[in-house]
């Protein structure tokens, strides 16, 4: 593994751990997590590729306390950057959570940066109301954390996710810096996008895998495998069942792994099972 360090054009340090070699796969984690939550995963995919795990500004290793540099327009500049940096004009993007978000943003603003797109139980699109109700839950997490600490921010949240979910923040709780997740709940006060319809523009090859819980909704996933014009469901929920990151790991490697090896990505629409290649 290599550490590798880059500073935004914001003048924002962040950080990154790259590991294997070959074609480049910049693996984001979720929000509350760091990279270290998608270690096992790269694990599993660094024969094939290199792999670059991003600790998203805001966590883990990449502080950034202003509020103010917390939008999806700067998290899709921060990939581009980043990418910049390590020298590879295109990559393929997936990502958890958040960073499911950032990688549909990226591929739809630059769509010649991006190969394919992986994404990991998808957040939701909200409508009006649904957005006025997320800026309340954030807010009211950020003054939590600002109060008592990351924990206590997380307490009554967690137990309305997969375990695999509260495996991974809690985890990566000594790593995270306070100021930097109170600032980073900012980007509820941003629109990731107007309408699901949007992503019909996003032509990339796009495997999803759908989330089980309000804030990952199934629903949503299938909705977007039929919009995105080559999006594939991969009947892989991110349910109970996971309590783990190597849970996670063992649970999807195999889909993306198969998902990488087709050097057309075909099959659009068509629902990725379990491989019996081992992950």
């Amino acid at each position: 593994m290599a550490e590798i360090s880059y500073r935004t054009a914001d003048d924002c340090a962040l950080q990154a751990t790259v590991i294997g070699e070959g074609q480049a796969l910049v693996l984001m984690h979720a929000g509350g997590p760091d990279h270290m939550s998608m270690l096992p995963l790269a694990e599993r995919l660094a024969d094939r590729c290199m792999v670059v795990l991003p600790d998203l500004r805001g966590y883990g290793r990449s502080v950034c306390r202003d509020p103010a540099r917390y939008t999806w327009a700067q998290y899709t500049k921060d990939v581009i950057q980043l990418l910049d940096h390590i020298g590879f004009p295109k990559a393929v993007l997936a990502g958890a959570g958040i960073g499911s978000t950032i990688t549909l943003r990226t591929a739809a603003a630059h769509p010649g940066r991006v190969e394919a797109a992986v994404l990991i139980g998808l957040e939701d699109i909200e409508d009006d109301e649904a957005k006025d109700a997320e800026i309340l839950f954030l807010d009211a997490f950020a003054a939590r954390v600002a109060a008592d600490g990351i924990e206590a921010g997380w307490e009554p949240i967690l137990p309305y996710f997969p375990p695999v979910v509260g495996a991974m923040v809690r985890d990566a709780i000594p790593r995270s810096d306070p100021a930097s997740i109170v600032a980073a709940t900012a980007i509820g006060h941003d629109r990731s996008f107007q309408s699901i319809g949007e992503l019909a523009t996003i032509t990339v090859p796009t495997l999803i895998f759908p989330g089980t819980d309000p804030r990952h909704p199934t629903a949503l996933a299938e909705e977007a495998a039929g919009i995105l014009p080559n999006g594939q469901l991969a009947m892989i929920p991110i349910g109970n069942d996971l309590q783990t990151a190597e849970d996670l790991a063992t649970a999807v490697a195999p889909a993306i792994r198969e998902f990488l090896r087709s050097p057309a990505r075909s099959g659009s629409h068509t629902s990725h099972g379990s491989n019996p290649e081992p992950a």
